[in-house]
């Protein structure tokens, strides 16, 4: 008989967004007449923008005909793509990203769990707790044992220090998910010295970069001296343009970032990543790419900022009515997420029973992120606005 991967063991029998699922059923069966609003996952609910739509449809169109029919793309993405980001998303704002340094992927999940297959073993790996599960639980899945988690609370404003001992790998995510809470040029310049001091790789998170509204927050880890010698940043189109179920994002690798061999050689990051791409990935969909390019046109960007800024009012909506209740809550400025803190002592899957069973509302309990989520529940402001405001009704009555 075929011997498992053993590590897979060694996880939570239920990933929590199935084991909310199995309760939300459960619910639902039992009181059929239930209106239930979700605020737990954070999946868009608004449509496509109008550009992305029409880009797509055209691409489909070329599909159909012999002159202009695409089969297999270029595993790092196509060049219209990956030229529109560098230009828009970085060079427009100072950093000097090339096309050669992005790759395109089916969205940044896959790449933050992926990108450790490029890294050994033997790395001992830093990551925040609270955490976006699929840091930790990709890490297990491969084997690795040597894992810090570092505390993320409302002592420290949910931005640890750097540890005192020497880490490998750091996985920083900015906008925060879960927390809603954003890192400063100030927080993030820390830590790239501690990664040049210690030889470390920073794996920065950046998919909410598109929700930050105050200035002095960083959209990209690039904009910090150095950074480009330490880091490699994911990005995706999922809660930027709506594209959760289209899925497409992508990886940045700068040209000059370097791991290193046991014996101690110089190993370009990038050309490793290139290589594990060609192998196990066929390339995100053409017809996709051209959606997503779209959105790098001034009536793109018009149509994108509309629908951030739909969620970011959702957002204000649920923090205002939080306010007015009493309830004690971070984030929901800068991000989509709310991390509400839970009254009366009540533990995470307790107030999220509470919430189900007597206001119909499914939340996120913050236990589900890691030990440091304990007496915390995560609110999403991806709902449509109708329910937003009907939820908040319902908490404060």
């Amino acid at each position: 008989m075929a011997k498992i991967n053993e590590n897979y063991l060694k996880l939570p029998s239920n990933y929590l967004f199935s084991e909310i699922a199995k309760r939300v059923k459960n619910f639902q069966e039992k009181n059929p007449d239930a209106e239930i609003i979700k605020l737990g996952i954070g999946d868009v609910t608004q449509p496509l923008p109008k550009v992305c739509i029409d880009a797509m449809t055209k691409a489909v169109q070329e599909m159909g005909n012999a002159e202009t029919f695409r089969g297999y793309g270029p595993e790092q993405g196509y060049n219209f793509l990956r030229e529109k980001i560098s230009e828009w998303n970085y060079k427009k704002n100072g950093i000097d990203i090339s096309a050669d340094e992005i790759f395109i992927s089916d969205g940044s999940k896959c790449d933050c769990g992926n990108i450790q297959e490029i890294f050994s073993l033997d790395n001992k790996i830093a990551i925040f707790d609270p955490v976006y599960p699929v840091y930790l639980d990709s890490n297990i899945m491969a084997g690795r044992t040597e894992i810090i988690f570092l505390p993320c609370t409302e002592e420290n404003n949910f931005s640890p220090e750097p540890p005192n001992e020497k880490v490998d790998l750091i996985y920083l995510c900015s906008p925060n998910n879960p927390t809603g809470t954003v890192l400063n040029k100030k927080i993030l310049k820390n830590w790239i010295d501690y990664a040049k001091k210690n030889n470390s790789v920073i794996f920065f998170d950046a998919a909410y970069s598109a929700y930050i509204t105050e200035k002095n927050i960083p959209h990209s880890i690039y904009e910090i001296d150095g950074a480009k010698d330490v880091a490699i940043e994911f990005r995706s189109f999922s809660k930027t343009a709506g594209f959760t179920g289209t899925r497409c994002g992508y990886v940045v690798i700068p040209e000059n970032l370097f791991g290193t061999t046991s014996s101690g050689e110089k190993i370009l990051l990038k050309n490793l990543w290139l290589r594990r791409q060609t192998t196990k990935f066929n390339g995100t969909a053409y017809i996709i790419q051209r959606g997503a390019a779209a959105i790098y046109s001034d009536e793109g960007q018009v149509q994108i900022k509309n629908l951030i800024n739909y969620y970011l009012e959702n957002a204000r909506i649920i923090c205002e009515g939080l306010k007015e209740i009493g309830l004690k809550f971070f984030g929901g400025k800068n991000a989509p997420y709310i991390w509400l803190k839970t009254p009366e002592n009540f533990s995470s899957w307790e107030y999220f029973d509470e919430l189900l069973k007597n206001f119909n509302i499914v939340g996120t309990p913050g236990a589900g992120f890691g030990a440091c989520g304990e007496n915390y529940l995560r609110l999403t402001s991806f709902g449509n606005r109708e329910e937003t405001l009907k939820a908040v009704e319902r908490l404060k009555k």
